[in-house]
């Protein structure tokens, strides 16, 4: 049996990593892709940022790279690690433009919207 809260649990059962702090990612902006009350929009996913992906979301109304200090936004490009919302991701998926993901920092939540065999056909793998 698996004693780590769902909280902090990772898609693989594991104890969920941080994604990324520079940027400053994840709902509650404090470097992980953790869900809870408030985050209507499920923010589990730790992306890798792709141009293809960011214009994309731009295209759906989510505009991730144009920086907006008013909310303390620096805007994203590629190479960014983020915390996407699952549902977006699966969007992307089916779209043919999801970007790589971070399995051991994506919140075991994102798989109420997305197949764990999707996230691991994007699974980034460091070399």
């Amino acid at each position: 049996m698996n004693d780590i809260p769902l909280h902090n649990q990772n898609v693989l059962g594991g104890e969920l990593q941080a994604c990324c702090f520079s940027p400053v990612t994840g709902f509650y902006r404090d470097g992980f892709c953790r869900v809870g009350p408030g985050d209507a929009g499920v923010h589990a996913v730790c992306a890798i940022m792709t141009d293809e992906f960011l214009a994309f979301s731009k295209s759906r109304g989510n505009d991730l790279s144009t920086p907006r200090p008013d909310l303390e936004f620096p805007g994203l490009k590629a190479g960014d690690r983020w915390c996407l919302c699952a549902p977006r991701w699966q969007e992307a998926f089916e779209a043919g433009v999801a970007p790589q993901v971070i399995l051991e920092a994506t919140h075991v939540a994102a798989l109420e919207f997305v197949d764990l065999e999707a996230l691991r056909a994007h699974e980034y793998k460091q070399s």
